[in-house]
């Protein structure tokens, strides 16, 4: 049986655990600001300064799924990077427009299209592995600081929060309250005009999380929040 001043401690845990956790969707939306100014700084040259300008990050990823498996069809790219499937069509009608991909038919199957980078496609993903390439250099440098049993925590963190599901519903447990004591929303909230038509809102995301986290004792509750301090809010040099 936990005691109470245990269960006030996790829950307070839990708790500061979920602000750093929106502190990180604050910080990765403004990398992604960050990774495109290294783009448009690291170009080779105007025009494809010019073609990433205009880009936008789903754009990026998509070509980045071309690149890997061409010659590819739509729904390989969706099955294989999580895109749906109107968002595939459609990003990649646009690349198609800005010849940074060609489509190609096979003979004995009009309806299936295959699509290859053109050069300035190449140049574009070439560019894009490259800063993917610094990334993981200085996160490699930044994770070298901790130990191993710090590092098998975080792997087995991210693995499950990979594998759960991001939905809330009644019977996973009690509604979840905040500290205002209004209940957190259950329903999605999409925008279909949206090319982040897969994204789930925030509340969703802190109600799942505090469902896994409460799956947690006070000691790995502990390591969870130092692993989130340490990978997200310290800085450090390249």
């Amino acid at each position: 049986m936990i005691k109470p001043s245990n269960y006030h401690n996790k829950e307070h845990l839990i708790d500061e655990v979920l602000e750093a956790v929106k502190d990180i969707q604050i910080k990765f939306q403004a990398e992604d600001d960050e990774e495109k100014e290294w783009l448009l700084q690291n170009s080779p040259n105007p025009e494809v300064q010019e073609l990433v300008e205009e880009m936008t990050v789903t754009m990026l990823h998509v070509l980045d799924a071309i690149g890997t498996l061409e010659p590819v069809n739509g729904i390989t790219i969706s099955k294989q990077f999580g895109f749906s499937k109107g968002t595939v069509s459609k990003i990649t009608k646009r690349l198609v427009q800005k010849n940074i991909i060609l489509p190609e038919y096979l003979p004995d199957n009009k309806k299936e299209v295959l699509f290859r980078m053109t050069e300035r496609g190449q140049d574009i993903y070439r560019l894009h592995q490259a800063m993917h390439q610094q990334i993981d250099l200085g996160a490699n440098r930044f994770l070298q600081r901790y130990t191993e049993e710090e590092l098998q925590f975080l792997v087995h963190a991210l693995r499950d929060t990979a594998q759960a599901s991001w939905f809330h519903s009644e019977k996973d447990g009690p509604s979840i309250v905040s500290s205002e004591g209004m209940p957190y929303a259950d329903e999605a909230s999409y925008d279909n005009d949206n090319e982040n038509t897969e994204a789930v809102t925030i509340n969703e995301e802190m109600n799942e999380i505090m469902g896994m986290l409460d799956t947690l004792n006070s000691r790995d509750l502990k390591k969870a929040k130092a692993v989130l301090e340490h990978v997200f809010f310290t800085d450090y040099e390249d």
